[in-house]
């Protein structure tokens, strides 16, 4: 396509990287949320991918996140490890501890991570993939904006409230799952009002609790939940877990605290990484095989195991480059000349 320009995974994540420098990110933070959005572009999870750029920039210009925070480590030495993102970005907070939680869950079986005060934008797949790369399974979860109605109910409670899995595989990607308990993300209803098109059925009801199917009246509503009173239960398990729990900012406190949904939310986030060779030791049996004859039992019935069209992209786009559009490249382009002054109100 003519208004498609290719661009490779390293020239993305310098351009990208610059930009936050220039804005006033710290060098080693803004290395880490480039590598995050530009990984949603190479595996063409559009609504994570330079997408997020603008939000992030506006979080900067508005002072709502610091730029310059370290994340600081605490670490009493039992199975909760502690990170302060210090009203920073999660990634950094994230990978500054993550070798300190992986060696605690060989060492112990089960240790979590407490993410606090973070500003949370990204996809948790990033952060289960690490950990099964590690030969451990994981799960991250976090509290988001109050956008979704439970089930039954009309107005706004609950988050979009993601939640990821990864489980290690010998020689392959891990097997990786990674979902909003909404329906969709927000972002997937924000692309479709960008594009002008409508939104499926179900997605979301407008501010009468009456089902629609524009993007608008359903950012001006409320989101649903998946599967009915099941995403409306996990949801609510993940406001505890990674709120209530935590003592962090549950969805409808982190909207009060930003002020409203027009900036990403800031509040804190948990991971937990498990040694799945602790667990089986004395079963006798190799959990990592176990999963493989699992898995191979999906390919034998014409399954697609979650992440594997992710994973397609992610060959093609280290092989040939990413596909971005001539809006794109521009915006990108603006943001490298202008910085925080590329924003318009």
């Amino acid at each position: 396509m003519a208004d498609t320009h290719m661009i490779s995974v390293e020239t993305l994540q310098n351009r990208v990287q610059n930009i936050f420098e220039t804005c006033g990110v710290r060098a080693q933070a803004a290395e880490v949320v480039a590598q995050v959005i530009v990984a949603g572009e190479r595996d063409n999870c559009k609504s994570h991918g330079i997408y997020r750029i603008e939000g992030c920039l506006r979080v900067l210009k508005a002072g709502r996140v610091d730029g310059q925070a370290i994340p600081e480590l605490h670490d009493s030495g039992k199975a909760v490890i502690e990170v302060d993102a210090g009203g920073g970005f999660s990634n950094p907070a994230f990978d500054a501890a993550k070798a300190l939680l992986a060696a605690r869950a060989r060492e112990t079986g089960l240790a979590a991570l407490v993410i606090r005060d973070c500003l949370h934008f990204s996809a948790l797949w990033h952060e289960v993939e690490a950990l099964a790369g590690e030969g451990l399974a994981a799960l991250s979860m976090c509290p988001s904006y109050a956008f979704v109605a439970p089930a039954g109910g009309k107005e706004p409670l609950l988050g979009t409230n993601p939640m990821a899995f990864g489980w290690p595989r010998a020689g392959d990607y891990p097997y990786v799952f990674d979902f909003a308990t909404s329906v969709a993300a927000r972002g997937e209803i924000e692309l479709h009002r960008r594009a002008g098109t409508p939104i499926p059925e179900g997605w979301a009801v407008d501010i009468d609790g009456r089902s629609t199917t524009d993007p608008d009246a359903a950012l001006a509503g409320a989101m649903l939940p998946f599967g009915a009173h099941k995403g409306s239960a996990i949801s609510t398990m993940i406001e505890l877990l990674a709120g209530a729990m935590l003592g962090e900012f549950m969805s409808k406190e982190a909207l009060d605290f930003m002020g409203g949904g027009g900036l990403l939310p800031r509040h804190g986030a948990l991971v937990l990484a498990l040694d799945p060779q602790v667990f089986a030791a004395r079963s006798g049996r190799d959990p990592i095989a176990e999963g493989e004859k699992l898995f191979a039992a999906f390919a034998d019935q014409g399954a697609r195991l979650p992440s594997q069209r992710r994973f397609a992209a992610r060959v093609k786009a280290q092989r040939d480059g990413i596909a971005l559009t001539t809006a794109e490249m521009d915006q990108i382009s603006r943001f490298e000349t202008l910085g925080l002054d590329a924003l318009i109100d």
